[in-house]
């Protein structure tokens, strides 16, 4: 199943992608959720999350590119908590003109579809706020 959500933030696109960071991470974190670790948004690299009733959440970034008019990187799940078995999320900044739009693409999977179905909803509630919280991170 795919989730995908934009925002128009304030900046352009290089101090916008210049700012994902551990910081904005931080920032996005549900309530009670930990960073364990966070080694950045490049191939490679690994973020790590204590969720408070899910358990841990372990992604590495598997690709990452720049160009003019678009950033981005990709990250996928290595450890994920019940029931998701697979999980695929592209963190895509376009320009647009003074502002950048970021796109969360998220692709995921139980396993069953009907679970995913189900499972829907709680992953979009949990994103949705992203679109305020990028707003208002990226005030100018």
């Amino acid at each position: 199943m795919n989730i995908t959500l934009r925002s128009k933030v304030n900046g352009d696109l290089a101090s916008v992608y210049h700012r994902f960071d551990g910081d904005l991470f931080k920032y996005l974190l549900p309530p009670g959720a930990q960073l364990i670790e966070f080694g950045g948004s490049k191939k490679g690299d690994r973020v790590h999350l204590k969720l408070p009733v899910a358990g841990e959440w372990i992604s590495e970034i598997t690709e990452d590119g720049i160009s003019n008019d678009r950033c981005f990187f990709i990250d996928e799940g290595r450890k994920l908590p019940f029931p998701l078995k697979k999980w695929k999320h592209k963190h895509i900044l376009h320009a647009a003109g003074t502002s950048t739009i970021i796109e969360d693409n998220m692709t995921f999977s139980t396993g069953n579809i009907i679970t995913d179905l189900l499972f829907y909803p709680v992953l979009l509630f949990s994103f949705l706020p992203r679109i305020w919280q990028y707003k208002s991170y990226f005030k100018v």
